[in-house]
């Protein structure tokens, strides 16, 4: 065969000599172009990797190393979903960054740093080894330090930088310390190994080191995924050119998810590094999609939405519905890589598409009988797709959030325009989005083939109060969503705006503790007014 994994290793490998090209000051835009090309490059060879795990099933190498520890590869459905996903976003922002820094002297400086970064992110995906996925998390981390410090005379930027930086390094920590926990407890961090073990439900992947190695690493992921209390770096990119913020929220920040779904096998073998991910993930869900309703900012607005979406996949994840996490990595990068690049027309697509309301807001009464219509929706198309609720809780629990974005539209069409004809209407459109998404999901089950446990059923007691609450919590923020007007109009709901409006005031408190510990210099201006 012609294929052998070692070529997927191409693809950071050809960007990465595009970080290490000379750019020439006088012909910027031909470097551009260079760049592009290695981009391309990485995506026909991420595309050959994985038409390579479709035909021929899980790639694997030798480990260059000893002892268990060194540089490999491993290819399965995940790595190569998520390689093709990074490089067709990274050619993506390398073409947009082409015309947006055009002019800009540091142009090559600018592209040499986000290939390399782009390089890092792949040579994340691919590794094989654990030893080796704390490296490529480690020079991912530093490459983006670099992207935020693009413009380092802005203070914002460097506060923002310094921030991530923090909670960059204490993820690597709990990395290392997870690797350790593994390499104790199973004496090798080869994947393949690793992996084998935890399907043979080995005593040693069951034991109190894989157990910890599983929370060190949720506790990672939580850092790395931007979740509260450590959201407030994510708020403050918006200093760095917008392709790095698209890069940042279409990619990078997916890396803590990919972490969670990579070792899926061990994670699922620990229930409370699976609660913690949970629990972690439903309130920081809630407070992003609480606070967002408020921002006036397109990006900020953006940046809140990319807390809650990570904080919804965590969530997922910590159900056992890794499966549907990944498709929720593929369609919120697609999605968000989009809105950013295209964040300066956003107004003027909003004006096209407005239409006035021909009523106001739902009343709550009715409001609720169609939230309790799209529920039974979910459940029943749910039955029909083999996804109940006590054998794929996950899947059945975020197919019923996704149907209730429609709950507003059934409520018009029984509140507003009580036709048959608009009844039926809506409702079918429900039924359809359901069916949609859990075609999905039986889609994605089937691509994954096994890499990973794509559900996992109602262990306990306590995993069907979960369930439930997350279910209440977010029919309750769907109908608080249906009556801003009304809720705006009293006093609680006014005082309730202006604090959520400023993010409960918890990256304001961040910022003041880390201009303590660690003032934010601005490079090239003196004095320190922004810490005052």
């Amino acid at each position: 065969m012609f294929w052998t994994p070692w070529l997927a290793a191409l693809a950071p490998l050809a960007l990465m000599l595009a970080a290490l090209w000379p750019a020439p000051r006088r012909a910027p835009l031909a470097f551009a172009d260079w760049a592009f090309g290695a981009a391309l490059v990485a995506l026909c060879v991420s595309v050959g990797a994985a038409a390579a795990v479709a035909f021929g099933g899980v790639q694997t190498t030798q480990t260059f190393g000893a002892a268990g520890l060194g540089v490999s590869v491993y290819l399965d459905a995940v790595s190569a979903v998520m390689l093709v996903l990074v490089s067709f976003v990274g050619a993506t922002v390398l073409r947009y960054s082409r015309n947006y820094l055009d002019g800009d002297p540091n142009q090559g400086r600018f592209l040499r740093q986000l290939c390399f970064t782009i390089a890092a992110v792949q040579a994340l995906i691919i590794a094989g080894n654990f030893a080796a996925l704390i490296a490529a998390f480690v020079v991912m981390s530093v490459a983006l330090n670099r992207l935020l410090l693009f413009y380092g005379e802005r203070r914002g930027a460097v506060l923002a930088a310094r921030k991530k930086f923090v909670a960059s390094r204490l993820a690597d920590l709990a990395l290392i310390g997870a690797g350790a926990c593994l390499y104790l407890a199973f004496g090798s961090l080869d994947y393949a190994a690793l992996f084998a073990e935890a399907r043979a439900a080995a005593p040693a992947a069951s034991g109190p080191l894989a157990l910890g190695a599983a929370l060190l690493i949720a506790i990672a992921a939580l850092l790395k995924s931007a979740q509260l209390p450590f959201h407030g770096w994510i708020l403050e990119v918006m200093e760095t050119p917008t392709p790095v913020s698209a890069l940042l929220h279409a990619g990078i920040i997916n890396a803590g998810g990919f972490l969670i779904i990579r070792f899926a096998e061990l994670m699922a073998l620990s229930p409370p590094a699976l609660h913690v991910l949970a629990i972690v993930g439903l309130v920081t869900a809630l407070f992003g999609s609480l606070v967002m309703l408020t921002q006036t900012s397109v990006k900020l607005s953006l940046a809140y939405s990319t807390v809650a979406q990570m904080g919804f996949m965590l969530l997922q994840c910590g159900l056992g519905a890794f499966g549907a996490a990944l498709l929720h990595i593929v369609a919120h990068s697609l999605y968000k890589a989009h809105a950013f690049l295209s964040s300066g027309s956003v107004i003027d697509v909003l004006r096209s598409s407005w239409a006035p309301s021909p009523g106001g807001a739902p009343h709550p009464a009715r409001f609720v009988i169609a939230l309790v219509l799209v529920l039974v929706a979910a459940l029943a198309v749910s039955t029909a797709f083999g996804a109940t609720l006590a054998e794929k809780p996950g899947v059945f629990v975020l197919g019923a959030i996704l149907m209730m974005s429609l709950t507003l539209l059934v409520a018009n069409g029984v509140d507003e325009r009580p036709s048959v004809y608009v009844i039926g209407r809506t409702l079918a459109s429900a039924l359809g989005l359901g069916a949609l998404y859990f075609g999905l999901q039986a889609g994605v089950e089937h691509v994954l083939g096994g890499s990973v446990p794509t559900t996992r059923p109602l262990m306990s007691a306590f995993d069907v109060a979960l369930v439930s609450f997350v279910i209440a919590a977010f029919g309750g923020v769907t109908l608080l969503q249906s009556q801003l007007g009304r809720v705006a109009a009293t006093r609680w709901g006014q005082a309730l705006y202006v604090h959520l409006s400023h993010g409960l005031y918890l990256n304001t408190i961040a910022n003041r503790l880390a201009l303590r510990l660690w003032p934010a210099r601005a490079r090239g201006l003196k004095g320190d007014a922004y810490a005052r």
